[in-house]
């Protein structure tokens, strides 16, 4: 283990996270290639670390320990993964939630001093990516000076966002994207210095759980053990404002099949239930024609002819075989591209589908099968499985199927609970979908082709 190594290592509490395995698959090295810290992410990643920042602007332990954690912040998100191309506004963005969202989980002064240090109050744009002066972590009691500065038409929009961004309210990356691009401009946000890497091999490149599954999985699990701030939601997604999209419904021979058996399965081939399907049962009917039945062969032995023979034949019925499923379709960021073959399937299996898809990101929204085939999809971008246990809980829902990709957290306390009590299948897609999650809740797991 090199120095800085050790340093990183000290700054987390002892033996309370799961570092050990983040330094077994991510080797972090002092490099003066990054102006302060960056994650390469490669086959084998790096966090580089440059040592001159970090003496001059992080030599405490505090202060390293919320270097780390906003460029952890950048690998956990992914941000690019919902913006094709960034620019440097784009960037500035990402950061002020980020600093917003690590000062609420640290609102000690010791580990402020790393943000108000490096940023001035006194410039803008500079002070939308440090706490106010005399935070509580709270509320905002005091504007920077350089918003009050700012003239009158631009001032009441820029303080809104500024008190929301450090507040218990929050503010979303949406919010902020439509806001500030048009407040400031690509040349006064290019002299801003941002912290962590933005460059075209780093973690904000975006699809980094793609690249490197396992060591997503190790940086999400150190980031969800922290105390988390009062609206972790939104503070950890892109928002709760959905966004209306459509994409063209893309069956694939065999995932009918698929699907169709984990919902059979789910849904019970029992008596009872309001799935039925056609029968053609047989019954006994009189008939004139003769037959060979047992009473019509005595009756003719006594010499006797009978008038009416027992004969048989078929009805089509219903036959009731089970109930329907309730289907929840993750529609986060990072299901783009697979979300076509998901609609496809659903609608290939809509017998057996309750009436109402629920879609789930960070909130659920449900859709009617007539939207499904439209391929209308309503999504914040982020993921939450807490509302997804939240609607089983609340809807008493005994039968469940969600179609992930896998990255929705693991469920604990009350999520956990609820996701047990339900008979719960899940339909995995992607090239990367990752079974660890949920594994703990599902009855049983299959995989769809994409």
């Amino acid at each position: 283990m090199n120095a800085i190594e050790e340093r990183i290592l000290e700054c987390f509490p002892s033996g309370s996270y799961a570092l050990a395995g983040l330094l077994r698959l991510m080797d972090i090295v002092e490099s003066d290639q990054v102006p302060t810290a960056a994650v390469e992410c490669r086959i084998q990643p790096r966090m580089l670390i440059n040592p001159e920042f970090v003496a001059k602007h992080a030599s405490t332990p505090e202060q390293l320990l919320m270097l780390v954690m906003h460029e952890l912040h950048h690998v956990l998100l992914g941000h690019t993964t919902l913006f094709r191309t960034t620019t440097r506004t784009d960037n500035f963005v990402f950061d002020c939630v980020i600093n917003a969202l690590i000062s609420r989980m640290f609102p000690e002064p010791d580990h402020l001093r790393f943000l108000t240090a490096y940023y001035s109050d006194r410039k803008f744009p500079d002070c939308l990516l440090r706490p106010p002066a005399r935070w509580n972590g709270r509320t905002v009691p005091t504007l920077p000076k350089a918003i009050r500065d700012l003239p009158e038409e631009r001032l009441c929009v820029v303080a809104e966002v500024y008190r929301s961004l450090y507040s218990e309210v929050g503010v979303s990356y949406d919010e902020l994207y439509e806001i500030l691009p048009g407040l400031i401009n690509e040349g006064a946000v290019g002299a801003v210095p941002l912290i962590g890497g933005h460059e075209e091999d780093g973690a904000t490149k975006g699809g980094f759980e793609d690249r490197s599954p396992v060591l997503f999985d190790i940086v999400r699990g150190i980031v969800e053990e922290w105390p988390q701030p009062p609206d972790p939601i939104r503070g950890r997604s892109f928002g709760e404002v959905l966004k209306d999209a459509e994409v063209a419904m893309r069956p694939i021979r065999g995932n009918r099949s698929i699907l169709r058996d984990l919902l059979r399965r789910l849904g019970d081939r029992t008596a009872g239930g309001r799935v039925r399907r056609h029968a053609e049962d047989p019954i006994n009917v009189p008939t004139p024609v003769p037959h060979l039945d047992r009473r019509s062969i005595v009756l003719r032995a006594l010499g006797n002819r009978p008038l009416l023979y027992v004969g048989s034949t078929t009805v089509r019925m219903l036959t009731p075989v089970g109930d329907k499923v309730h289907v929840y379709v993750d529609v986060s960021g990072s299901m783009n591209g697979v979300i076509d073959a998901v609609y496809g399937a659903v609608n290939d299996c809509r017998d057996w589908v309750y009436p109402k898809i629920h879609l789930f990101s960070n909130s659920i929204s449900d859709a009617t099968p007539e939207e499904i085939h439209k391929g209308v999809v309503r999504t914040t971008g982020g993921t939450d499985i807490g509302c997804v246990a939240g609607h089983i809980a609340a809807n008493k829902v005994r039968r469940a199927c969600i179609i992930t990709d896998g990255w929705v957290g693991k469920p604990r306390g009350g999520d956990l609970k609820a996701l047990t009590r339900a008979k719960l299948g899940v339909a995995l897609v992607g090239n990367y979908s990752n079974p660890n999650d949920l594994s703990g809740v599902t009855r049983r797991t299959v995989t769809l082709t994409i």
